[in-house]
């Protein structure tokens, strides 16, 4: 039997995409095996949101070769796509593949293994209006499904890279959405993540459908229990989403909104589409309607321009929003950004100084978020083992308004819902005690959470948020 190995740098999306390329090699009979293993086929899944994400790739790319010569090693991802030439330069490299025809990848494969010359399947992304329909009807080892629903990005933000790596916004169309949320459901998923590269950006490019629309017509899925949106900016977060966040009981208490810098100035050289004054009108109305709602960001320090008097303000802006964690990053320069030719750049050690400042708030606004919950009983998906250890008899999950949870519990809850009471916060998990039986999953027959492999993931993301802001955490 052929084998093929996986590895993903970057964001929740490319975690996605090469889950539906592990059930392309699947459907072919492939065994999976882990990416440090010999394996007859490497697929590694690029990033390059900074300089560091393209550097990263090319490591994991040589450590490939190293492992195994006479593999083929597939490139795709965004780096591939903005840079195939300087790809296919490395020894060894015999197949690159952009952020579009990854369905193709098996062809490309038997083409290279009759033809035996370096194959080059990049095409100009811009020019791309349909959205890639990649299945995932399962996930390894996880509890909460992610259903991409939308590719690219047209806002062109002044630090970020991603439209020219992921081409201009297309939406998925809303049939195809909803079927695969049914085979979710069926597979025994409670929690679906939407996600995407602009996600809230959802319908933007269709006539008479929206995001509201989509989550209302998801809202209908049976068996559904949580839906889950990745990341929405502020502007998108219109009257008719407000009215499903407010009347739906799948939509979770979570939104993760960017908001990038606290100071007009900034937003303004960022060319990002809202005020200060904008922003809090709309985190005021959530909070009036969805009462414990959780919000999160992502934070850029030091950017081109960013003067101490502009990071005090937006200190103080963030303050006050109290958001209930916020992911915060040092301006990297982006090679063939905008911004990354702009005056004015910020000293190294003053960024590292002002992100450990707002890591610190984000600490206090976590636990203090936190600290509301202590007595309440709140509803939790088990996710894994605490720390992994079986033997520890403490497992740990999320609550919908994605409050992380240890409690004493047994490893075949895992994926079904508990009613948990919160005993003690803290900062990055709360601990708690069970009052309620787990309730079954939707479907039987998940045979726990063993449905792949595992996929090494590195790098990481808080979302798909096209910009810096993407490098926290791979999954939500």
């Amino acid at each position: 039997m052929s084998t093929v190995a996986f590895h993903t740098l970057g964001c929740k999306v490319n975690f996605y995409d090469t889950e539906a390329i592990w059930q392309l090699f699947k459907h072919e009979g492939y065994e999976q095996v882990d990416f440090e293993s010999t394996a007859d086929i490497y697929v590694i899944n690029t990033c390059t949101v900074t300089n560091t994400g393209d550097k990263k790739s090319r490591q994991m790319i040589r450590r490939a070769i190293r492992r195994n010569p006479e593999a083929i090693v597939a490139v795709t991802g965004c780096y591939a796509q903005t840079s195939p030439a300087e790809i296919l330069a490395i020894p060894g490299v015999d197949i690159v593949i952009g952020t579009q025809d990854r369905d193709k990848i098996l062809s490309y494969v038997q083409q290279l293994q009759a033809e035996r010359q370096p194959i080059n399947a990049v095409r100009n992304i811009m020019k791309t209006r349909a959205f890639e329909e990649l299945d995932v009807p399962d996930f390894a080892d996880r509890t909460r499904a992610f259903l991409k629903i939308q590719e690219g990005c047209n806002n062109f933000c002044t630090f970020c890279i991603i439209p020219w790596s992921r081409g201009l916004m297309r939406s998925r169309e809303p049939q195809s959405v909803l079927n695969q949320a049914r085979m979710l459901v069926e597979a025994g998923y409670q929690e679906i993540v939407l996600t995407g590269i602009h996600t809230g950006g959802y319908g933007e490019d269709m006539e008479d459908y929206s995001l509201a629309k989509l989550l209302w017509d998801l809202d209908k899925v049976e068996g559904l229990k949580r839906i889950r949106i990745s990341s929405i900016e502020a502007s998108q977060i219109t009257d008719e989403v407000l009215e499903v966040l407010q009347h739906s009981e799948k939509m979770c208490r979570h939104l993760h909104i960017p908001l990038q810098a606290g100071h007009d100035e900034v937003l303004k050289r960022m060319r990002r589409k809202y005020t200060t004054a904008e922003f809090a009108a709309k985190i005021e109305h959530i909070h009036r309607i969805m009462p414990g709602v959780a919000i999160t960001t992502d934070v850029i320090v030091g950017f081109p321009g960013e003067t101490e008097e502009m990071f005090r303000d937006g200190y103080r802006f963030m303050e006050r929003m109290g958001f209930s964690e916020m992911h915060v990053f040092p301006y990297s320069k982006r090679t063939g950004t905008p911004a990354a030719r702009m005056e004015d750049q910020v000293d190294e050690e003053v960024k590292n100084t002002r992100v450990h400042e707002l890591i610190d708030l984000s600490e206090r606004l976590q636990l203090a978020y936190a600290e509301r919950f202590v007595g309440e009983v709140l509803e939790v998906i088990p996710e894994r083992d605490f720390k992994g250890e079986p033997d520890s008899g403490l497992i740990m999950g999320y609550s919908d308004n994605y409050l992380s949870v240890v409690f004493e519990g047994q490893s075949d809850w895992v994926g079904q819902v508990c009613r948990v009471r919160v005993t003690e916060a803290g900062v990055n998990e709360c601990r708690g005690e069970l009052i309620g039986v787990p309730m079954p999953a939707a479907a039987a027959g998940r045979g726990g959470l063993k449905l792949a492999a595992s996929i090494s993931v590195s790098g990481g993301s808080s979302d798909s948020i096209p910009g810096q802001a993407q490098a926290a955490k791979a999954i939500v």
